[in-house]
């Protein structure tokens, strides 16, 4: 089985060692280098149906990239879409749940596939709802991103935790979790609405049970926004 580890600080590449026969796959565009041996192909991964959920969900491309090695052993690099670091999950006893372009690599013997949840209408009545995420099954390890710095929180029975949905990389498939337009339980919709506003926060998690959840450091979408002020025509006058 191939061998991932990531190599470099603070913004890692993920180094994969392989061997003649082993099987990886990856986000399109991952692949920063890899050596003769080895060989690259776009693919449908799961299917249309399944590429087709994978990109409504995460804005991810149709094709990933499926590194073989078939030539004999070699060595390639990967890198995550936008800068900050990244984790290695071992997906076996415990299978996760990805957040939005959370998704760099696997191994051939693990499946991400998109899950349809309920409506993202639930959590404006009654603080619940759902929205499409990535899960993992099979055996094997998986490889997350995030924005900025990764950091693990163990979630334990009787202590609900509640995160910011945009620092939310990736959680324990059994953890019970829910999604809310606010902190607050009890002010009601006009409540959470207006507590949502005027705090500055978005959507939150609230995470119940027992496992673990990686969250990092900076939001993705609050990033890319600044970026995009930053560099509009209005601010360069």
């Amino acid at each position: 089985m191939a061998e991932f580890s990531l190599v470099g600080s603070p913004e890692p590449f993920l180094h994969v060692a392989m061997r003649r026969g082993d099987k990886i796959f990856c986000e399109s565009n991952a692949m920063v280098m890899m050596e003769d041996p080895l060989e690259l192909k776009g693919r449908l991964q799961g299917g249309l149906m399944q590429s087709l959920l994978r990109r409504f969900a995460n804005e991810e491309s149709l094709f990933q990239q499926h590194i073989e090695a078939v030539r004999g052993d070699g060595d390639c690099l990967l890198s995550a879409a936008l800068d900050g670091d990244m984790q290695i999950l071992d997906v076996g006893a415990t299978q996760y749940l990805l957040s939005d372009g959370a998704f760099v690599a696997a191994h051939d013997s693990v499946e991400v596939k998109a899950r349809l949840n309920s409506s993202l209408g639930g959590a404006f009545f009654g603080n619940t709802g759902g929205f499409l995420v990535m899960e993992t099954s099979g055996q094997g390890q998986v490889v997350v991103a995030g924005c900025g710095t990764l950091f693990e929180i163990e979630v334990e029975p009787n202590k609900e935790i509640v995160i910011d949905n945009g620092h939310v990389v990736c959680w324990d498939s059994r953890l019970n979790y829910s999604l809310s337009v606010s902190t607050s339980q009890s002010s009601g919709l006009l409540g959470n609405l207006m507590n949502s506003v005027m705090s500055g926060e978005g959507m939150v998690l609230r995470f119940s049970g027992k496992g673990k959840v990686v969250i990092c450091s900076r939001n993705r979408q609050n990033l890319l926004a600044w970026l995009q002020s930053k560099l509009s025509p209005r601010s360069n006058q």
